[in-house]
């Protein structure tokens, strides 16, 4: 069993925000304090394992987090696929907390997410991490509609229930 000293650092609620021609988001000034304290000078961005959005972490909890998934045996099937979701797709980037904190997302997981320069995204706080949303898929969510991608999985294995990614 993992010992789990994770922590909420209070990132709540809903950005209607706008991907800029470079692939970039601005996070919103709100949250610059708490990102001051836990980004530790980086930001991780990952696939979601079971929807076409993303997760953001903010360096400290990223640390936690890899490092649990690291921990783990790959010899379980639905294991090893956690771990190539969140880690064989994570990117781990420089983050800066100041006046305008841009955080360029790769194209391979814009495409993943289905996020397009221009267009409108949803970056929603989840307690210790953000998912961003293409606003499209995040409206059909709130409805309770599914969406394409959509891959929800069932019984997965105490180790990976444990863990609060």
């Amino acid at each position: 069993m993992l010992a789990l000293n994770y922590m909420t650092l209070g990132i709540y609620g809903t950005s209607a925000l706008t991907l800029d021609t470079k692939g970039r988001i601005v996070i919103p000034a709100r949250y610059r304090e708490l990102l001051r304290k836990n980004c530790e000078g980086e930001m991780a961005i990952t696939r979601d394992p079971q929807y076409p959005a993303l997760i953001i972490y903010p360096g400290r909890v990223w640390k936690e987090i890899s490092q649990k998934f690291e921990a783990l045996g790959g010899l379980n099937q639905k294991v090893r696929s956690m771990q190539w979701k969140i880690l064989g797709n994570a990117l781990v980037s420089e983050f800066e907390v100041g006046e305008r904190m841009n955080l360029l997302i790769p194209q391979i997981l814009r495409d993943f997410a289905n996020l397009a320069p221009k267009e409108h995204v949803s970056l929603v706080g989840m307690g210790s991490k953000f998912e961003l949303w293409s606003a499209d898929n995040w409206d059909k969510k709130q409805s309770g509609l599914q969406i394409p991608g959509e891959e929800l999985i069932d019984n997965l294995p105490s180790v990976l229930e444990e863990i609060p990614f």
